[in-house]
This record gives C-alpha cells, structure tokens and sequence, in this order.
C-alpha cells in the first residue's frame, strides 16, 4: 500500500511542478485569461487532457521499440516555435482599442491544445522521466500507475486553474496601463520560449 501512496504523491508533485512552472502554456493560460475571462482561461489550462493520451502513448510506444528521438524532439520544437513566435508577435500588436472590440472568443482550447503539441517539454517529459515512471509502476502493480497519473493530471490541471482564477481578480487593471504591460511581456515570453524550442531543435538535429 505505501508503494501506491508514494506513486501518488510523486505525480502529484510532477504535476504541481509543471503547472506552476514558467512555461508557453501558462503564458497562454494567463493572457487568455486577461483577454477574455477565466473560462478561456482554463479552457487553456485543461488542454494537456486532450493532448497528453496521443503524446503518452506515442512516447511509451517510442520508448520501448527505440534508443534515439533526437530527431522527432527536433521535428516537433520548430513546430512548436512557429506558433508560439506568432502568437508572442501578436501579442505585442496589441492595442487598448483593440482590446475593447475584441469581444470574440477565439476558441482558447483550440490554441491551448496547438501550443501544447508543439510544446517539446511535453514529451521530453515523458520521454526522460515520466514514461521510466510508467514502466516503474507497471511492474509495481496497474493500480500505481493509475495513481501516478492522476496525481499528475489533477495537480498539472488543477494548479493553472487556480492561478487563472488568481488572475481572473486582477479584471480590475483590464484598462490600466499594467494590463498592456503583463500582456506584451507575455508575448515576449512566447517570443522567448519559441527561440528556444528552435535551440533545442537545431541541438536535438545536432546542428548546433
């Protein structure tokens, strides 16, 4: 039994780990949040459970028939600085005016689900720690792995919706000059995350 409870608390650290870490989904998270209330918010935030079963099980797949991914981290970082590139440039396009006819949601699940499928700490994740975890577990017993995975969803989800829902307070700043400031440093944050997926992709290709 204590093996299940230590499976438990270790994804459910992981999760709270990479919830609360700095990274391009919770740039989105928070900007979308801003922009058009917390339910986009976390619409952004409960991406990761539409796109992590594809990219878990191509990881496990990967991990037990190959020894080299180098080149599919590559593939997907350029992809995933594409996106988040554009999305940064956009953001820093932003104006008051534009802000205040932007009445339109832009479908934040759709977005989050790109960002996290072109986002390679995904599957570096998986590959270099939680996909070892899995195969751990599984020759501990099926129910560990179950509890490792929900402790790591609930608290990967769980923490982005809390800090949307702490987000979602400061509405009272949406017209001051701060607003514009977080949501411009927020698509310098994209900028900056994407040039270095292209870093990790060239080093991952071993161009550089």
């Amino acid at each position: 039994m204590l093996g299940l409870i230590e499976f438990l608390a270790l994804g459910s650290f992981l999760g709270l780990a990479a919830g609360t870490s700095p990274g391009p989904l919770l740039a989105v998270t928070i900007s979308e949040t801003l922009q058009h209330g917390k339910w986009e918010g976390i619409k952004v935030a409960v991406s990761p459970l539409i796109t992590d079963l594809p990219i878990v099980l191509s990881v496990l797949f990967v991990l037990s028939h190959l020894t080299n991914y180098d080149f599919i981290i590559g593939v997907i970082a350029f992809f995933g600085a594409s996106y988040l590139i554009y999305s940064g440039i956009e953001s820093l396009k932003i104006k008051k005016y534009s802000i205040e006819l932007k009445v339109e949601k832009e479908n934040a699940l759709k977005k989050g689900v790109i960002v996290n499928f072109g986002n390679p700490h995904p599957y570096v994740f998986w590959f270099s720690i939680g996909g070892p975890i899995i195969f751990k577990s599984l020759n501990t017993n099926i129910s560990a792995t179950g509890l490792f995975i929900l402790g790591f969803y609930s608290f990967l989800v769980g923490s982005k919706v809390v800090i949307t829902l702490i987000v979602e307070k400061s509405k009272p700043f949406i017209n001051s000059k701060y607003y514009f400031s977080i949501i411009r440093a927020l698509g310098i944050a994209q900028i900056i995350f994407g040039l270095t997926f292209i870093k990790m992709g060239l080093s991952s290709l071993n161009v550089m």
